[in-house]
């Protein structure tokens, strides 16, 4: 066999179906090698679109998404989808093109150094240089993606190497990769965590997205049933938690729930798991974050613990092993009727009559919330919208959810949808974006077109860059710079030159309908809403103060 076949042959061993990409010269051989395989290639039309429909693929299934691209240009475009696997722990592997071994260093056609461009944002990069490593360098990227905190690992691939020939006989013995199940923190460290849990009297449970991203959920919720800690939940800790639990309290940070905020700051003992401390959950003034508590921290990252925020006790390993170890509070009836109280007094009204003229964003999204089912994936891009989704839409399953969480990739709802429907065909999937972020990459509306995805649309148009403008309405004295949309074309034309079809409502008293109609039809449809262009996310928290000065009027 060559190079290529060889790399296609140990992605099959590693049970990959699936991988996203656009061809090029450096990565041709590659796709030479795919033509006569079953591994289904999605062509993208974009090779950030292709980076973050991996995305969407691994943060649906818990699976490695693979994405490849040529040298080049076409390997620094994945450098955003890198970045946000990165930040958000998602493991993607991504193979590209690089010319021929001896033109490296020489400002060949499409040579990019783009091992020194993806340091800060992959887990680990290679580049082979010869063919023998090929099999056992892809097996161990496999394994520092999903290994502990799992990331993004990019292969680099010199032409050449791809079209060499290779002895089987030849190929260096792969060596065995075993992901460690858990690390076993002192018993010292186990004891002084539980006295502090046993005699706390207003203890909070802080959720991240380590629980999704460690497949640690039933362990996480069977412990909360068995403690009845109040909880709440980062963006990415949406979904881990069941609805119906009266003391969950929702999303906390920037635009947290009210009820959350304030109960974080009143505890006196903070529970951190799977979960790092950003900024935009603390404030950014980590002394001002929950000033009264004791923090115990789980995790698996060691680079994590004490990074931001002092902790009391650390238990560093895996949360499937570390959260039977905690004990439960031994009397915090007092603070359960608070939170019931709390939650009640701050839950969210929807004022059908604020806005007359256009659709209240909320008010469909509650409404959207009520009708989907369980199953169905909603994905979003970046700005107020997202923002909205997390606080009116209830998720049964954080892998329901995927957004860009940690570095907000504007441009992200629609490859993520592709990956997602593609790895769930049976599920609902629905991206909801903002005009803003939508332009970014409207390209893949024709990978949609092109495998018939029935992913809907829901547009929340206003023709601003929502939340920048909000942004300069409370922040820079209402001084509009380049946030108004004047030039935004005809979505609904625009989808139909792709060959989608859809709808424009404006009115409340259209949502209903216009719901029931996108879950009744099995194929793409985008349902375009105008809505007001002053509507903004309520409350916010502004940076660097603490969660309890919450703005929450214009």
């Amino acid at each position: 066999m060559n190079g290529a076949q060889c790399i296609i042959q140990t992605l099959k061993k590693q049970n990959i179906k699936t991988i996203f990409g656009y061809p090029g010269g450096a990565i041709m051989p590659l796709y030479d090698a795919l033509y006569d395989e079953d591994i289904e290639h999605i062509l993208c039309r974009h090779e950030q679109g292709a980076a973050i429909a991996a995305i969407g693929y691994a943060r649906a299934t818990g699976k490695i998404g693979v994405c490849i691209a040529t040298s080049g240009p076409g390997a620094t475009n994945l450098i955003t989808g890198l970045a946000d696997a990165m930040v958000d722990s998602i493991p993607i592997i991504a193979i590209t093109g690089q010319v021929s071994l001896p033109l490296i260093g020489t400002d060949a056609f499409q040579e990019i150094d783009i091992i020194g461009m993806s340091l800060s944002c992959t887990k680990h990069s290679f580049l082979i240089t010869s063919s023998l490593e090929l099999s056992n360098i892809i097996n161990k990227a496999f394994y520092i993606a999903l290994s502990k905190r799992p990331g993004p690992v990019l292969i680099d691939i010199p032409k050449d190497i791809q079209l060499s020939n290779i002895d089987k006989k030849d190929i260096l013995k792969n060596k065995k990769y075993f992901i460690i199940s858990h690390q076993k923190p002192s018993i010292k460290k186990i004891k002084k965590a539980n006295f502090l849990i046993k005699n706390s009297i207003m203890p909070i449970l802080y959720v991240g997205g380590g629980i999704n991203i460690g497949d640690a959920v039933k362990v996480l919720r069977k412990f909360i049933k068995k403690s009845q800690i109040p909880t709440v939940v980062t963006l990415k800790g949406i979904g881990t938690i069941d609805n119906e639990n009266p003391y969950y309290l929702g999303m906390i940070g920037m635009h947290g729930n009210k009820a959350a905020n304030y109960t974080v700051q009143k505890c006196d003992l903070l529970i951190a798991i799977g979960t790092r401390f950003d900024d935009r959950v603390t404030g950014g003034n980590i002394k001002k974050f929950a000033p009264y508590a004791n923090i115990i921290h789980l995790d698996i990252d060691p680079s994590e613990i004490n990074k931001i925020c002092k902790v009391n006790v650390a238990l560093l390993g895996n949360l499937n092993y570390l959260i039977p170890l905690l004990a439960k509070p031994k009397n915090i009836l007092k603070w359960q009727i608070y939170i019931k109280k709390i939650k009640k007094k701050y839950s969210y009204i929807y004022n059908y009559h604020k806005n007359r003229n256009k659709i209240f964003a909320p008010i469909l999204l509650k409404k959207l919330s009520d009708i989907k089912n369980k199953n169905t994936i909603i994905t979003t891009d970046v700005g107020q919208h997202q923002m909205w989704v997390a606080q009116h839409i209830n998720f049964s399953n954080p892998k329901n959810f995927i957004t860009s969480s940690g570095l907000g990739t504007m441009g992200f709802g629609l490859p993520a949808a592709i990956g997602a429907q593609i790895a769930k065909p049976n599920n609902n999937v629905i991206c909801i974006s903002g005009d803003g972020s939508f332009m970014m990459n409207i390209q893949e509306l024709s990978t949609i077109k092109r495998k018939n995805l029935p992913i809907k649309i829901i547009l929340l148009d206003n023709k601003r860059l929502g939340m920048v403008r909000q942004w300069q309405q409370i922040f820079f004295k209402k001084r509009y710079s380049e946030t108004y949309l004047c030039d935004n074309p005809n979505f609904i034309q625009l989808a139909k030159s792709f060959g989608i079809s859809g709808h424009s409502i404006n009115n409340v008293n259209e949502i209903n309908e216009s719901l029931q109609k996108i879950f009744s039809i099995n194929k793409p449809y985008i349902l375009h809403v105008s809505i007001n262009e002053n509507d903004n996310v309520w409350p916010l928290v502004p940076p660097g103060y603490s969660n309890n000065c919450m703005i929450e009027k214009n």
